[in-house]
């Protein structure tokens, strides 16, 4: 069975469209980025022409209508999640804030002329994004930000600094969130605006195939024009993460799917004691019980696109998915490299890779704990965290 996933039948629960776009998909990537991540998460690099290419395919804000998106059903996204990090979580990150950080923020909040500007370029990958909420100080807590952006005149000044921030590097605009008298504000800065810098993060053990980056902002003035005149709240960059946190739940099950696949082949022709390991009883329990936990994810996922399609997806319901998919997909990426052996730690195998980049999945976008007191919020109505 070349894909677990085949077992519960589930290719039967998407229509032919949703099959055939996950296909295109992965054909892509097994062309033109599976053959070369190996040596981009060892030189700890993202080719930035990349993102031309991920714009032909269709894939950056692909969920999002009109300006040169695809406008793809939450279900479709979520499958080209799910085979973006099959072959690394690196890649489906720099989807996700793409087209779920930066381009929603400007879909949602942002002002007619603001879409217009900056959502074909992002689209086509002929423009870069980022999305810049976390700061070394408030990561879990963006309430408590301390960048701020002050009237002066008809402008804006803002101060602060962004840590861990995907893209940075890379980003020909920020949406970047501020403390304002007002209350917290969305803000795109583009490239270039004076005061404005960005330092890329190394020595990096996890999503070394994805670019993070700090952003600093001294004395940076801005128009009113560059205020995302819909953002009111901190409600709207929460409202933009729950977007991308969507995409994790099916980015997930794509790592961990590759890395149960890569168990399966290599069980099947490493011969030990004169036979196949995936002979011996250990190994066909470990192999069974990481396909039943890829196939709940899947399940729960699918359940989670249908819930958004619907539009009754709740923010709760998101931290089921991400904090169950999370955690199930690093324990089958572990479980996997133990099938592997000695040789698992080598590049050539995935299943390490993933376990090291899902690490930085289970805490960013929500960390498990937060996302347990979000579910423990829904069940008591007690905001434990406040």
């Amino acid at each position: 069975m070349q894909d677990p996933l085949e077992l519960l039948d589930i290719p039967s629960l998407l229509s032919d469209e949703e099959r055939d776009i996950q296909a295109t998909v992965a054909a892509f990537l097994s062309d033109h980025v599976r053959p070369h991540i190996a040596s981009w998460f060892e030189e700890g690099v993202l080719p930035r022409e990349l993102a031309r290419e991920l714009g032909k395919l269709g894939v950056l804000g692909m969920h999002l209508e009109g300006y040169g998106c695809a406008g793809t059903s939450a279900l479709a996204y979520g499958l080209a999640c799910l085979e973006l990090e099959a072959v690394d979580s690196g890649i489906r990150s720099f989807v996700s804030v793409q087209g779920s950080l930066s381009m929603y923020s400007i879909w949602k909040y942002g002002s007619e002329e603001q879409k217009q500007e900056w959502l074909p370029r992002l689209a086509a990958g002929e423009a870069i994004g980022c999305f810049g909420l976390t700061e070394p100080d408030f990561g879990s807590n963006p309430s408590g930000m301390r960048t701020r952006a002050v009237r002066d005149g008809g402008d804006w000044v803002l101060n602060g600094t962004k840590t861990w921030i995907t893209n940075g590097g890379l980003a020909d605009v920020a949406t970047v969130w501020a403390r304002t008298e007002e209350g917290i504000r969305g803000f795109l800065v583009p490239r270039g605006t004076p005061g404005f810098s960005t330092r890329d993060i190394k020595q990096k053990l996890s999503m070394r195939a994805s670019v993070t980056s700090e952003l600093v902002l001294q004395d940076v003035r801005l128009p009113e024009s560059a205020r995302l005149p819909l953002a009111t709240s901190l409600r709207a960059p929460l409202s933009c993460l729950n977007e991308a946190r969507f995409g994790i739940v099916f980015g997930a099950v794509g790592a961990a799917r590759d890395s149960l696949q890569a168990a399966l082949e290599y069980s099947g022709t490493r011969v030990q004691f004169d036979k196949p390991i995936a002979a011996f009883q250990l190994t066909q329990r470990k192999l069974a019980g990481m396909t039943v936990q890829v196939g709940n994810s899947m399940l729960l996922a699918l359940h989670l696109a249908r819930l958004k399609e619907a539009g009754t997806l709740k923010p709760e319901q998101i931290s089921v998915g991400k904090y169950n998919n999370v955690e199930s997909a690093i324990a089958v990426a572990r479980e996997s490299r133990t099938i592997l052996g000695a040789n698992g730690i080598s590049l050539e195998y995935s299943p390490l890779r993933h376990a090291n980049n899902l690490e930085s999945v289970l805490t960013y976008e929500g960390t498990s704990d937060i996302h347990l007191l979000s579910i423990g919020h829904a069940l008591t109505g007690i905001a434990s965290f406040r």
